[in-house]
């Protein structure tokens, strides 16, 4: 790994860590940087998972004061965050790579649609926030986690943004708690696929510890003073990123 892609790739492990802890799209930002410097699809989407664990476990560690008094919730979610992003992992190996490279464009695609409307979200979040809702969300809560999962394992941008549109229609609670635990069962995703993934799928180390040194100190900082960026602008970086990511896939 030459100097240039050194910086990048740790620079973009610092943005992404920074954006999960708030938004949970930083994958839009590693992924497209690995595909830059030549990594194969696959590899790079294995990679990229498991160099942000890091990060995203010190974004659920600096949201730990929201964290207090949700251990319940966290155990009954956990499980479905677990169970979803292991059979997500397992799809990434089992489907060929011909499979992954049609359907990352589009979910690519999905992922920024889904940020660009999270502004609309929070307001709507925001609305819902009086409305009378189930203490735990019931069945129909636990099944969205779960899928949620699946899609987190198999490829992972803007799952946060997913289990925040949960939260907000099953769940009345305030939203930084609820960001401490979409932070919580993020890390509980890609923790388990990255343990599949160590397993018996093919690693680039240099670029994965590259992205979790960047993506920790990423997740201290947004956990911190990273509500105190502009929105706005981290919003279009990520789909301008991610819309030039899924043309230059599409066009391979």
């Amino acid at each position: 790994m030459d100097p240039v892609e050194l910086i990048a790739i740790g620079a973009a492990g610092v943005a992404a860590g920074t954006i999960n802890a708030m938004v949970g799209s930083g994958t839009l930002i590693t992924f497209p940087t690995l595909l830059a410097f030549g990594y194969p699809p696959v590899l790079a989407n294995v990679s990229n998972n498991i160099g942000l664990v890091p990060g995203v476990l010190s974004a659920a560690y600096g949201y730990r004061r929201e964290l207090k008094g949700q251990l319940k919730r966290l155990l009954r979610f956990g499980a479905a965050s677990l169970v979803g992003g292991l059979i997500g992992a397992l799809l990434l190996l089992q489907l060929p790579a011909k499979a992954f490279n049609v359907m990352v464009p589009v979910l690519i695609l999905a992922a920024c649609v889904l940020v660009m409307l999270q502004p609309r979200l929070n307001r709507w979040l925001k609305e819902r926030a009086g409305e009378a809702k189930t203490k735990d969300g019931g069945l129909p809560m636990w099944c969205g986690v779960l899928g949620a999962g699946v899609y987190g394992g198999y490829f992972g941008a803007a799952q946060g943004v997913l289990l925040m549109g949960l939260f907000g229609s099953f769940l009345r609670d305030d939203l930084q708690r609820l960001n401490a635990a979409k932070n919580v069962l993020a890390s509980i995703v890609n923790g388990v696929a990255a343990v599949v993934f160590i397993a018996v799928a093919d690693v680039d180390w240099s670029a994965a510890a590259v992205i979790a040194v960047g993506s920790t100190v990423g997740g201290l900082v947004g956990a911190k003073v990273g509500r105190k960026l502009p929105p706005n602008a981290l919003r279009g970086l990520i789909i301008a990123v991610g819309v030039t990511a899924s043309v230059t896939m599409a066009m391979r």
